[in-house]
């Protein structure tokens, strides 16, 4: 273990410490407020460190005492468990010191597509959207549909949505790539299992901050509605097409009745596609030297398969297999999330050489 890594984490968090208390620095509500998330980021390695050296000062304590006889057995087995007790923190603290990912703590959007099946690949991607809702709904985060684009059959060809909550990135993350379904659907009269594949992007959602976006290289276009909402709307402009120019990367709107609406909601999509797209250029780089074993996060990568008829939903990144595809559909996706998530820590410390 790097121990003059951790004595450096320590020494930073403790002037970080005298810093906050400064009244000058409190005078500067920005920089206080950076300076405290800091702090707060750096208290569980500098606890979990100072548990690690409680447990190694217990250690050095009790092989002083095997020279006595009397106390020879009590000390082996302080020592015992003290050993123990050092492997476990320092398993701990290898995960605490893990890279973060910056945008983990981010809200999301999540964009969810059909593609081959026809009616039957929208008609998941329905279904699809409702599950991750749901989910979110047991989380306690809030969800905000962006855009639809329905079918007769009460499918999706395309849907969006924003999900607003605690590290919701970090829990959703995975889920981009390829979902594909078999079941028999409800049009088939001869009983035989079809198989159809949804796209699933789960976009962190841009702050001004993190990416910016220029008026000049934007082209907005408003256009007539062709969807559902009455006269009003085939008599307004109301729909909006935002193109950003240097990428090509097109949003449109046109759920809300209101062009201005329907505009805000249409940059917010524009915002997060547009990050998504510098974070994939970099992360592609960034993958030439280093491959999870859970996957890349490509979206043209299968990723899981719903056999409905088997009861079994499988996720191919992990080999793990759930025969729970009711409770899954319904929400209940949360058990599978951690195992990946847990997957891609085991991974990744698989790759740091000490």
């Amino acid at each position: 273990m790097n121990t003059e890594k951790l004595d450096n984490i320590v020494k930073k968090y403790e002037a970080l410490g005298e810093e906050i208390a400064d009244p000058e620095v409190i005078a500067d509500a920005k920089r206080w407020s950076k300076l405290c998330k800091e702090h707060t980021s750096l208290s569980p390695v500098v606890e979990k460190y100072a548990e690690y050296k409680r447990a190694e000062k217990n250690v050095r304590e009790a092989e002083q005492l095997l020279s006595d006889p009397d106390m020879r057995e009590l000390a082996e087995e302080e020592i015992a468990e003290g050993k123990e007790r050092m492997e476990r923190v320092q398993q701990e603290l290898r995960i605490l010191l893990l890279p973060k990912d910056p945008d983990d703590s981010h809200d999301v959007i999540m964009e969810i597509r059909a593609g081959a099946g026809g009616e039957e690949a929208a008609l998941f991607a329905a279904q699809l959207a409702r599950m991750y809702k749901m989910y979110a709904d047991i989380k306690g985060w809030k969800w905000e549909e962006l855009s639809v684009n329905a079918t007769e059959l009460g499918g999706v060809k395309e849907t969006s949505f924003s999900i607003s909550g605690t590290d919701v990135y970090a829990s959703l993350k995975y889920e981009s790539g390829v979902h594909r379904v078999q079941r028999v659907p409800e049009t088939e009269t001869q009983g035989r299992i079809h198989t159809s594949t949804v796209t699933v992007a789960v976009l962190p959602e841009a702050e001004d901050v993190n990416v910016e976006i220029s008026e000049k290289d934007l082209r907005l276009d408003t256009y007539r509605s062709s969807g559902a909402g009455g006269q009003h709307i085939n008599k307004t402009d109301s729909a909006v097409r935002i193109t950003h120019l240097p990428t090509g990367i097109v949003v449109c709107c046109e759920d809300e009745r209101s062009q201005t609406k329907n505009k805000e909601k249409a940059m917010k999509v524009l915002r997060a596609r547009v990050y998504d797209h510098y974070k994939s250029i970099a992360d592609k780089e960034q993958a030439d030297m280093r491959r999870s074993q859970v996957g890349t996060g490509d979206r043209s990568e299968r990723i899981r398969t719903y056999n409905f008829p088997q009861g079994r939903v499988t996720d191919h990144r992990i080999g793990l297999s759930m025969y729970n595809i009711t409770d899954f559909m319904n929400g209940d996706i949360g058990g599978m999330l951690e195992a990946i998530r847990v997957a891609d820590v085991a991974a990744r410390l698989g790759e740091i050489k000490e």
